[in-house]
C-alpha cells in the first residue's frame, strides 16, 4: 500500500471523527481488531462495516465497500466520483444533459423492443452515459455537507 494512502475504514473514521478506541466501542470490536480493518489486514466483513457506517454515518462507506470487495459489486456498481456539494450539483446536471442530448436515440432504439445488430454500439454509448449519470447521482446522494468532506479524500484511499 502506498504511504500515503488511507483505507477507507480509517477515512471514514476520521471524517467522523472518532478515535479508534471510541470507534472500537461503538463498532463492538476490540481496537486491535480495528486497526487490523483499517490496515486491511484482513478486510472487515459485511455486517462489520454495516456498523461502522451506522456509526460514523456515512453511508458512502458500504457503498464503497460493496463496490471494491464484492465481484458483485465490481462488475455492477459504478464508481463515484467524490466531490463537493457544488461539484457534485454540476457534475449531476452535466450527465442530466448529456443524457438528454442522447434521448432521441435511446428512444429509437427501444421502440421496437429490440436492440438490432446495426444499434448495438450506439446503445452501448447510451447506457455509459446512463452509467455517469447513475454515478453522479449516487455522488450527490453520499455528499456530506460537512466542514469535513470527502472531497479529494477518496483519490488517495486504498481497499
Amino acid at each position: 500500500m502506498n504511504i500515503n494512502c488511507r483505507s477507507i475504514y480509517k477515512l471514514a473514521r476520521d471524517i467522523a471523527g472518532l478515535t479508534q478506541k471510541d470507534a472500537a466501542e461503538k463498532i463492538g470490536v476490540s481496537i486491535r481488531t480495528l486497526a487490523g480493518y483499517e490496515a486491511l489486514k484482513p478486510v472487515p466483513h459485511s455486517d462489520i462495516v454495516k456498523n461502522m457506517v451506522s456509526v460514523y454515518k456515512a453511508n458512502w462507506l458500504g457503498y464503497e465497500h460493496l463496490r471494491s470487495t464484492s465481484e458483485l459489486g465490481k462488475s455492477c456498481l459504478p464508481k463515484i466520483a467524490f466531490k463537493s456539494i457544488a461539484e457534485s450539483v454540476l457534475m449531476f446536471q452535466k450527465e442530466v444533459n448529456d443524457l438528454e442530448s442522447i434521448n432521441n436515440d435511446m428512444i429509437n432504439i427501444a421502440c421496437d423492443n429490440i436492440i438490432q445488430s446495426h444499434e448495438k454500439g450506439r446503445w452501448k454509448e447510451v447506457t455509459k452515459e446512463i452509467e455517469e449519470v447513475a454515478g453522479a447521482a449516487l455522488s450527490l446522494i453520499f455528499t456530506q455537507n460537512k466542514k469535513t468532506s470527502l472531497d479529494g479524500h477518496l483519490e488517495e484511499v486504498s481497499i
